[in-house]
């Protein structure tokens, strides 16, 4: 029975993919980045394995750049 909640795309490979999100998020101190840091990841994560790679591609540019944009910020503010 195909599984549309965990689907396969995310166990390939010796780590699942929650679990590697999750120690990311938990090794970043700036909550507010980890949303575009683990959403980035996750369409990395899965793109080869899904039937529109380019669209992953850029759904994880997006979330790269807003990621960028804040990490950004933060730095001009704290310089």
């Amino acid at each position: 029975m195909k599984d549309n909640i965990n689907p396969d795309h995310y166990k390939a490979g010796d780590v699942e993919c929650i679990d590697a999100l999750e120690t990311v998020a938990s090794l970043n101190p700036h909550a507010e980045e980890i949303p575009c840091q683990i959403n980035a990841m996750k369409y990395l994560w899965r793109y080869n394995n899904k039937d529109k790679p380019l669209e992953d591609l850029h759904k994880a540019q997006w979330y790269l750049n807003r990621l960028i944009e804040k990490v950004s910020k933060r730095l001009n503010e704290t310089h």
